[in-house]
């Protein structure tokens, strides 16, 4: 945790505009070094905000220093869902307990939203990942399987 941490108060929010879902990169970056720029961030978020995504993050003062990315989804497997595409803290943030409050407040949204599981996805060799989804009470249930269909497309 950074040493600043106990001086400002950290508190979880939805960014409200342009230059509060900019703050949201360095953070992003960590997760998705693929993510060239701040401005291709912001185009991809802005897309992807066209079909329910939503970000949360923890802020200190101005500075989102772990966040979370998620929609709301419905299928045939789970009915009623909260999909978490995202879940990071900046590296001096990540033995806070910012990503245990942020699956905390999904797990609360989705309950308000009336869906029936939270669901989310991570690589096999991320460990540490599965070990801290594990201690939230997740379980694995599944794998996912995917076909890259154009060599040029960026992983997601």
């Amino acid at each position: 945790m950074s040493s600043d941490s106990t001086a400002v108060a950290t508190v979880l929010r939805h960014p409200v505009n342009n230059e509060e879902i900019a703050a949201c990169y360095p953070a992003m970056r960590e997760l998705r070094p693929h993510l060239s720029s701040q401005q291709e961030f912001m185009t991809r978020v802005s897309r992807q905000f066209e079909q329910g995504y939503r970000l949360l993050a923890a802020w200190r003062g101005s500075h989102a220093v772990a966040l979370a990315g998620y929609r709301l989804q419905e299928n045939l497997v789970y009915g009623r869902f909260l999909y978490v595409d995202d879940l990071v803290a900046l590296e001096t943030e990540r033995r806070g307990r910012l990503g245990q409050r942020l699956l905390e407040a999904l797990a609360d949204e989705a309950r308000a939203q009336g869906c029936a599981k939270l669901v989310l996805d991570t690589a096999l060799s991320n460990a540490l990942a599965q070990r801290f989804y594990y201690r939230q009470g997740m379980l694995a249930t599944a794998m996912r399987f995917n076909l890259a269909l154009n060599k040029e497309v960026r992983p997601a």
